[in-house]
């Protein structure tokens, strides 16, 4: 019988606020941290408390099953020195105003930056509306905050009238160029709220931009289980990952930071070149296999890239997406092939039904980027036109309905396809070739999946 999992010996003194404790987190930037420094990381829940519950009553401490091919290991992690819910407001705000904080890291997912198709910080957004009234209630107002750009802005803010020195906001989620990207959305809340709060942040805050590289797939029972057995513990929150990984940053920290590069991270000038790659050959050959793969009945990743038919696509994308890119920096046909050992790794249960979800914030930085500069060079992307019509299929499907574009999707296919990718770009929606190349890519796939 395993023991439950419990720290031995004190956390680490907290120098990194994290916002985002999941599965990603606990892969990627929490072990990276542990491996190099006693940097300890007070890390939040993004929205239900579970995790940070089960985590506290392990000290902090987890366990990750690292699974290659031919076998797994197991590593305890134990740099996340406080898991916290993300209700807890007033201890966010606390932490991020003491001076002993450094970093603050993010791993929320692309939609919770609440940007508008402009990249500028979504006014029309509810949710956006209601922080700034909160925020102008103080930081001792109690209200709660419902936003990621709402509680960066409450936290800088705490941090300013603190007198406290400057930090460096590190995002590590899907969006090209994602610090400037952060840096956007927090100067425009912040700018509505106070101008000399928005003068502080321009002139103390480092927005990092980041590439960040890890299949983590969902934990199951049977992942619970093999910890259990190789680790002898009984741990309440353990995570599964593959064994490459990646971490590209660019961007300077005023306050210091954990010598990550030890570990293997790249702390380069410019990330656009990583970031592209990335963005455009993993995650777009992801979205083609989450969304025409489960057209093709598949499950996971390893099936479908197993499937003769998805993989030509796959590699018809590909070819599509590597024009776009600079490969005079960085070759994508090495890539290409490291993709489909690691796509191809079946003790790797990544389910094509978690990468589908939140297309229409995906689809917009890793394929639409694709299509406008083919577009403009003149050259067609049946690829493209694919993954855009497998996910106008699934969003007309029950798999799709929690996504925002999901009643543009329903009613005649090609008013559907139109609405929908003239979602993702105004342009592309006008450009009758694409949109009737997506309908027929849409009606060409199995009914009932």
């Amino acid at each position: 019988m395993s023991e439950p999992l419990r720290r031995r010996g004190e956390a680490p003194p907290t120098r990194i606020a994290h916002l985002g404790l999941g599965a990603f987190h606990r892969a990627h930037q929490a072990p990276w941290t542990a491996e190099v420094s006693d940097w300890g990381i007070a890390a939040f829940t993004g929205r239900r408390p579970d995790l940070a519950r089960a985590l506290t009553a392990q000290g902090g401490v987890y366990c990750l099953l690292v699974r290659s091919g031919d076998g797994d290991r197991v590593e305890v992690i134990g740099s996340i020195s406080e898991a916290v819910a993300a209700e807890e407001v007033g201890k966010w705000v606390a932490v991020v105003a003491d001076d002993a904080t450094a970093v603050l890291t993010l791993t929320v997912t692309e939609a919770a930056y609440c940007r508008d198709q402009s990249g500028n910080l979504d006014w029309s957004r509810p949710d956006v509306a209601a922080d700034l009234e909160a925020l102008r209630g103080g930081p001792r107002s109690g209200a709660a905050l419902l936003t990621v750009p709402g509680r960066l802005v409450a936290g800088l803010d705490a941090r300013r009238r603190a007198g406290g020195g400057g930090l460096a906001v590190v995002p590590c989620d899907n969006l090209d160029n994602n610090g400037a990207a952060t840096r956007r959305v927090v100067a425009d809340l912040a700018g509505a709220l106070d101008a000399d709060l928005a003068g502080w942040i321009a002139a103390e805050v480092s927005f990092v931009s980041t590439v960040v590289d890890r299949i983590t797939p969902a934990t199951t029972d049977e992942v619970r289980a093999t910890v259990a057995r190789l680790s002898g513990f009984d741990d309440l929150a353990p995570v599964v990952t593959e064994p490459w990984r990646e971490w590209i940053l660019a961007g300077a920290f005023p306050a210091g930071r954990p010598p990550w590069e030890d570990a293997g991270a790249r702390v380069v000038e410019d990330v656009g070149a990583w970031a592209q790659r990335k963005l455009r050959l993993l995650n777009g050959g992801h979205s083609l296999l989450a969304y025409f793969g489960s057209a093709q009945g598949h499950f996971t990743v390893a099936d479908a890239a197993a499937d003769d038919v998805c993989l030509r696509w796959l590699q018809a994308w590909w070819d599509e997406a590597a024009v776009t890119l600079d490969r005079a920096v960085l070759p994508a046909a090495p890539y290409c092939d490291a993709l489909l050992a690691r796509f191809a790794n079946r003790r790797i249960a990544h389910q094509l039904a978690q990468i589908g979800l939140d297309g229409t914030e995906k689809l917009a930085v890793r394929v639409v980027p694709v299509l406008l500069e083919r577009r403009r060079r003149g050259l067609e992307s049946p690829a493209a036109a694919l993954i855009l019509g497998s996910w106008l299929h699934w969003l007309r499907s029950p798999s799709g309905t929690d996504d925002p574009s999901a009643p543009l999707a329903q009613g005649p296919l090609r008013q559907a396809a139109r609405a929908v990718v003239g979602r993702l770009d105004a342009s592309l929606g006008d450009d009758r070739d694409l949109v009737e190349a997506v309908a027929a890519a849409a009606g060409g796939l199995p009914e009932g999946r």
